[in-house]
């Protein structure tokens, strides 16, 4: 038998599991996230109007004060003495020193000049400072234009962003000039930056705080839910007693109020069906022995009467027969009675030893080998090898027999298949017919106490109705499974699965739940055919565990 490689979970299911499993967390991320989302927003809303404000401002200024000293250069150029020999250059140097001079003071802009194919500056700011487009369009008008540019400087400082304007001046007699006013929005990039400082900052503080804020109001509402959450689990494993502290008079007090008349009212629900399921308890198991004595004097009566039967005429001699026959039924009937007490009870105890399962399936059918031959059912046994585990063998063979008896009742003479099976961890019996089978549906009522698929069908053997149940029990004081599969027409199979080792958790069985003659030979299952996983957990009953898929 192979052994299956573990699968490795993948790295992201961790961090899913441990949100869908954590109320707190996923409190704590959400919020953590949404008030991300939220400053993140807010910081570049707000950012971008700041920026938008304070460069509109500046452009304003530069332009007013672009358009100031241009024209205050062009009064100049207007008022100058062009007598003698006028020296252009000279002119043009005086008027960028005067903006220079007038420069240094207030820091504003820096004036570069371009006259004849040559540069006069007034300042530390490079010719290239002075974007192409923007020295063509002041070729083409004498209008003043502005536009954003980098500020790049001849004294070897970083550049920096800025806004060029540009115009032209006209010296009457000597041509048109190009004037370009540099102004760097240092001071403004360096107030853009402390506010984005200030925002980032702020939006930090803000965002531990709501993270914190939001670990605290997940824990408020959280500790009374887990409070409530171990009380219930508590409960549920038989602590009646246990409540929850009510502190309060909000939602929550009034959740652990309820939560308290709940356990109160269920502890008493508890109470009343244990008192009653303890008098139906001793109710059938002194009626069991108080019928032993009175049994006991019917049938010594019976038998001296069955034993005298050919001295009676022909009706009372057969009623002296069927007279033996009920006590021997009855008799029966009150054995079963009083194991089903001991397993209510739980007085009933495993007596352990390591047996061949072979060697018991052997015993039950050389035991009914003559009840099978009078009803024309062949039986076939197939164990292909030795099946040894540590079991109660009077309790297994007992569940084996009426599995057995159970499959030639209803079999119709069809034949029947015993298989045996084994692997490291597991044993299996499964008991074949090919009988009238039943309904899917009747699957949780076949180990029910005095159940019967169809009430009309009379007893072959006269059974007691409690065989199945009390297999059953059987199967699960073992730790195993006792399931079955049926379909009308189709024939049943019951299987009995049982672990090695007494005590071991049961994972699959060695057998499929549905019968191998009903797989394809491709290996695919009929449609509508139940897999061979193993059952859910029995839940307690009356009557026992249920079965998986169809039983009778």
């Amino acid at each position: 038998m192979s052994i299956p490689k573990p699968v490795r979970s993948k790295w992201w299911k961790w961090p899913v599991n441990w949100w869908w499993r954590s109320l707190p967390v996923r409190v704590i991320l959400s919020v953590f996230l949404a008030s991300v989302l939220v400053l993140v927003l807010g910081g570049f809303l707000l950012m971008q109007r700041a920026t938008s404000g304070v460069l509109d401002g500046k452009k304003e200024s530069a332009e007013s004060e672009a358009r100031q000293a241009v024209t205050t250069a062009q009064q100049q150029l207007d008022a100058t003495d062009l007598t003698g020999n006028v020296n252009v250059d000279k002119i043009l140097i005086d008027l960028a020193t005067s903006f220079a001079n007038r420069t240094s003071a207030g820091g504003q802009f820096e004036t570069i000049i371009i006259a004849r194919g040559q540069t006069v500056t007034a300042g530390q700011a490079d010719v290239s400072s002075i974007p192409a487009t923007l020295s063509r369009e002041v070729e083409q008008t004498n209008d003043l234009l502005i536009t954003p540019t980098e500020v790049h400087y001849t004294d070897g400082r970083a550049a920096v962003a800025g806004l060029a304007a540009g115009s032209t001046l006209t010296l009457p007699g000597t041509g048109r000039y190009q004037i370009y006013l540099i102004f760097p929005l240092t001071q403004e990039v360096d107030t853009l930056t402390v506010l984005r400082n200030a925002v980032l900052t702020t939006g930090a503080i803000l965002l531990i705080l709501l993270t914190f804020i939001a670990a605290l109001v997940s824990r408020q509402v959280v500790t009374p839910v887990r409070a409530a959450r171990r009380a219930a689990e508590s409960l549920a494993s038989g602590n009646l007693h246990d409540r929850m502290r009510v502190r309060g008079q909000d939602d929550l007090a009034r959740l652990a109020t309820s939560m308290n008349y709940m356990a109160s009212e269920l502890q008493k629900q508890i109470h009343t069906l244990e008192d009653l399921s303890r008098v139906q308890e001793r109710f059938v198991s002194d009626v069991s022995h108080e019928l032993r004595t009175p049994l006991t004097t019917v049938r010594m009566a019976a038998e001296v009467l069955h034993e005298a039967r050919d001295e009676f005429d022909p009706i009372a001699a057969r009623s002296a027969e069927l007279l033996q026959t009920e006590l021997d039924r009855f008799e029966a009937l009150l054995t079963d009675l009083l194991e089903i007490s001991r397993f209510d009870a739980g007085a009933a105890v495993l007596s352990l030893d390591e047996v061949d399962l072979c060697d018991i399936v052997d015993r039950v059918v050389e035991a009914h080998t003559r009840f099978a031959e009078s009803t024309g059912t062949k039986i076939t046994v197939r164990a292909p090898e030795p099946c040894k585990a540590q079991v109660d063998a009077r309790r297994i063979e007992r569940i084996l027999r009426n599995l057995l008896v159970n499959a030639i009742e209803h079999s119709e003479g069809h034949p029947i298949d015993i298989i045996v099976a084994g692997d490291e961890a597991a044993v299996a019996v499964a008991v074949r017919d090919h009988g009238v089978g039943f309904e899917a549906a009747q699957s949780k009522l076949v180990f029910h106490r005095f159940w019967r698929a169809d009430p009309s069908r009379a007893r072959t053997v006269g059974g007691t109705g409690l065989g199945l149940a009390i297999s059953m029990e059987d199967a699960n004081l073992h730790k195993g499974w006792l399931t079955a599969w049926g379909r009308p027409g189709m024939g049943a199979q019951f299987r009995l699965t049982l672990p090695r080792k007494a005590g071991a958790i049961l994972e699959t069985s060695p057998l499929p739940m549905v019968p191998r003659d009903l797989v394809g030979p491709d290996g695919v299952r009929l449609a509508a055919l139940e897999s061979s996983a193993p059952p859910p957990t029995p839940t307690p009953a009356p009557t026992g565990t249920e079965a998986v898929s169809g039983l009778r």
